[in-house]
């Protein structure tokens, strides 16, 4: 048992879905696994365990923003040996052509935060998707006839701005869109020797000013779940 986990010895599996909403991560592990239990509930941090097509999955909540995600990824890998972590989550489009619903595959992530740089190489401007896992996504979501846009994400550490120009350049880098997390989780991954991949459903677009209501947030997120798990249930 970690800090902040309260899972005990060999209740957590090998590979794990990662989601900044405790309640996400309940709702994908009682809607996906088979016979999921709950792990934890510290902090109200929801995490399960169960089984999907015979391979044991876990599901954690990590909260939301690269520190909360961080804390949770040390114990994971560290205390709880994961050796494969897929974050699903959702982001903010910043290309105008870019639709609700659109699940992306974040090829690599650059970061306005000093915390990720504690893990990034010096020699990486970036922190990057492990490359066999883009390949398993990418023919995975063929499989699934799920439509897949990859490319580069931008993980901030500041949800709100009063710069209205902020994302203008890395808009100009063709960025795809904005999250929290998977710089955090790319650089960690890499730190530790772990593999990583990250899903996104876009949930607004910050261009258009378009956004999805929570219900269908959650009706969007199916097939990013169902891709992130066939890759799972691969490894």
């Amino acid at each position: 048992m970690s800090l902040h986990i309260e899972a005990k010895e060999g209740e957590i599996a090998k590979t794990i879905l990662i989601t900044g909403d405790p309640l996400r991560a309940k709702h994908h592990a009682e809607a996906w696994l088979e016979k999921p239990f709950c792990y934890n509930q510290i902090r109200g941090m929801f995490g399960y365990t169960g089984m999907y097509h015979g391979r044991p999955i876990s599901i954690q909540g990590t909260g939301m923003g690269i520190p909360s995600t961080a804390l949770y990824l040390h114990e994971l890998i560290c205390e709880y040996r994961a050796t494969c972590i897929i974050r699903v989550g959702t982001c903010g489009a910043i290309q105008k052509n870019i639709q609700l619903g659109q699940v992306i595959l974040a090829t690599e992530s650059g970061t306005d935060s000093d915390v990720v740089k504690q893990y990034l190489s010096p020699s990486l401007r970036n922190a990057v998707a492990d490359p066999s896992l883009v390949s398993i996504a990418k023919e995975a979501a063929h499989r699934q006839n799920v439509s897949l846009l990859t490319g580069s994400v931008f993980s901030t550490d500041l949800f709100y701005s009063e710069d209205p120009h902020r994302y203008e350049p890395i808009v100009k880098e063709d960025v795809l869109a904005v999250d929290m997390e998977t710089s955090m989780l790319y650089a960690m991954a890499s730190y530790f020797k772990v593999r990583s991949i990250s899903l996104l459903t876009v949930s607004d677009n910050i261009v258009t000013g378009e956004a999805l209501s929570a219900k269908d947030r959650e009706r969007h997120t199916t097939d990013m779940i169902n891709l992130a798990l066939k890759i799972a249930s691969t490894l």
